[in-house]
């Protein structure tokens, strides 16, 4: 697809993403539903969208309502109201990207399916506009915010514990403090005001944009550090000592408490850790394409329990099927009310991952993943639906064309010799290169 990536339609501001796409979009969106929500990150750029959005969607005779500065996981709960949900986000990406998201009334982001028909629409010029009396009306509701608060609380156990959260200046300033005051919790906030320049910090909360979480953490001897990205779909977590704890870490334990410890599936992507599979041994572990919106597919198609990426989203379908960073939150201090984080993450299996690219051309990517799966396929068994994965007898190896870079990624993990199983791939993708 020309417009939908992994998760939704994402870009520079006024470069790849402009008001005229925005427009576009609505009015193709407004021609096939009679009702949405919009809701908006900080971002400098999504007033901007928002409008051109809402005249799209008014123009083909939607009516809209404006819920304003949400979450992600928030407008995705609101939209079950309405026929369709649409998000102004640019997620994890810096201050400069912004982008539009889409959604299902059950939470669950456009499919294939669906993206390619509004793609399809828009090349065609396939929507209406309709006379001046039929244009849709636009309200707005303030309780977006506490009804999704309400949801979490009914669900998650109250606490005692002292969290150092950082919002990153994202849409998660507007709820998280308050839900985990509201469970209990003595909250000490970093970058809690929201601010679209993203001052503070990169967006993204992974180990290297994280460093004066973890210094808070120790400092003022809290329990856990907490933090998302800048819709709050993603939740990332320290430990006590202050230790980042990786995204398959956190899909292990998460795991853990979801399954109970029964036989239940679990969707992840392909670059998932085998950490997972051996520590919640007796689950069922589905892999998918990378990015949250097929990872919330399997999690629908094989009636999941629970699924999520490395990356930091967390989907538990019995809310919804949106990554909801804000439920994530609340049910881990739920979790580590029980158990000490850094215990928790020392229970896990180790295994040592080696990460590397190689640079290859857009047009030679196709011709060179045949290649690789020619050689690959002799050595063990391979799950080709985003990049080569094969399952060796010590480990597993993934060899997986960019989606936004001119290169080819090899991942390799090993409960041994880690170098070794890189190596042979490497050799591999270098030999087809040429």
């Amino acid at each position: 697809m020309k417009l939908f990536g992994s998760s939704g339609i994402r870009g520079i501001v006024n470069k790849e993403v402009t008001p005229e796409l925005a427009l576009q979009v609505g009015l193709v969106l407004g021609s096939r539903k009679k009702t949405a929500v919009i809701g908006r990150d900080p971002r400098v750029s999504a007033p901007m969208i928002e409008h051109a959005l809402v005249a799209g969607l008014t123009a083909a005779g939607c009516d809209v309502t404006k819920v304003g500065m949400v979450t992600t996981p928030t407008l995705a709960y609101a939209a079950r109201e309405y026929e369709c949900g649409v998000m102004v986000t640019a997620s994890h990406n810096p201050s400069e990207y912004v982008g539009i998201k889409l959604w299902n009334p059950d939470g669950m982001a456009f499919d294939s399916a669906q993206q390619e028909e509004i793609e399809d629409a828009i090349e065609n010029g396939n929507f209406l506009r309709v006379t001046w009396d039929l244009i849709g009306n636009v309200a707005e509701d303030e309780n977006a915010i506490r009804s999704h608060i309400d949801l979490i609380e009914r669900l998650v156990g109250n606490s005692k514990l002292r969290v150092v959260l950082d919002c990153g200046c994202g849409a998660g300033s507007t709820i998280t403090p308050y839900l985990l005051q509201e469970l209990g919790c003595q909250v000490i906030t970093l970058n809690s005001q929201p601010d679209g320049h993203f001052p503070a910090r990169n967006p993204e909360p992974n180990d290297q944009n994280l460093s004066l979480l973890k210094k808070a953490v120790v400092a003022f001897e809290a329990d856990l550090g907490i933090a998302h990205d800048g819709d709050a779909d993603r939740m990332m977590a320290v430990d006590e000592k202050g230790n980042f704890i990786s995204g398959d870490e956190l899909l292990a334990i998460f795991g853990r408490f979801e399954c109970g410890g029964e036989k239940e599936a679990v969707v992840v992507p392909v670059d998932t850790s085998m950490m997972v599979d051996d520590y919640l041994e007796g689950s069922e572990i589905i892999r998918t394409r990378v990015g949250d919106v097929y990872v919330a597919e399997g999690i629908k198609q094989y009636g999941a329990i629970y699924g999520g990426e490395p990356s930091g989203s967390w989907i538990f379908p019995r809310i919804s099927y949106c990554p909801d960073g804000i439920y994530a939150a609340a049910k881990l201090v739920e979790i580590v009310r029980k158990k000490k984080l850094s215990e928790l993450r020392a229970e896990l299996p180790v295994y040592a991952t080696k990460r590397g690219a190689l640079p290859c051309a857009n047009e030679k990517k196709a011709e060179l993943m045949e290649k690789v799966k020619t050689k690959l396929e002799p050595l063990g068994k391979v799950l080709d639906i985003d990049g080569i994965r094969v399952e060796l007898e010590n480990g597993w190896v993934l060899v997986r064309p960019s989606g936004t870079e001119t290169k080819v990624r090899i991942t390799a993990e090993a409960r041994e010799n880690v170098d070794e199983i890189y190596g042979m791939a490497e050799k591999i993708v270098k030999e087809a290169l040429k």
